[in-house]
């Protein structure tokens, strides 16, 4: 079983429904279904990303902007969405991203361009591959990366115009 990056467009509504239906629920169940056009699945590319650039002693806002778009932020109090029906329990419960974070990482994201960093890739495909952490990864991982770097960016770009929050987790 592969792990993967998810991410959710909620409104701030959509999520006290959650938490009401999460109270009232003997197993706790959130009854957590975000519409399909509102979820991302962004494999794992991201972490690759972040592992480039790590690598490379990036300089760049990069690191910072890229884990804060995965990884939620501070007192989002979603523990109720700690819960099977929304993510499978093997990494940590899922995190949340305000509207207002949001709108900050949308921009902070659109700054960025793939290229200025992804041109340091090497050009050997099983170089570039490890150089990202993707040991067995079939052919060159830059256009992998430059396609989810891209969802990520107009994922994050929808979210501020529609002012939603994010939520992400692992699965």
């Amino acid at each position: 079983m592969a792990l993967t990056q998810q991410l959710a467009r909620v409104s701030t509504q959509y999520l006290t429904q959650c938490r009401a239906a999460a109270a009232m629920s003997p197993e706790g169940d959130p009854e957590w279904d975000p519409p399909a056009e509102d979820t991302v699945d962004l494999d794992w590319a991201i972490w690759g990303l972040i592992r480039f650039c790590q690598r490379m002693r990036t300089e760049s806002p990069w690191i910072q902007v890229l884990e804060r778009s995965i990884s939620g932020g501070p007192g989002g109090d979603v523990e109720f969405l700690d819960h099977p029906r929304v993510h499978d329990g093997f990494d940590s419960p899922p995190a949340l991203l305000a509207p207002a974070a949001v709108t900050e990482v949308a921009r902070e994201l659109a700054a960025l361009d793939a290229g200025e960093v992804l041109n340091c890739l090497p050009a050997d495909h099983s170089a570039a591959a490890e150089a990202c952490g993707f040991r067995g990864f079939n052919g060159h991982p830059r256009e992998y990366l430059v396609e989810h770097f891209g969802l990520l960016q107009s994922f994050y770009l929808i979210a501020s115009r529609r002012k939603l929050a994010v939520l992400s987790w692992t699965d």
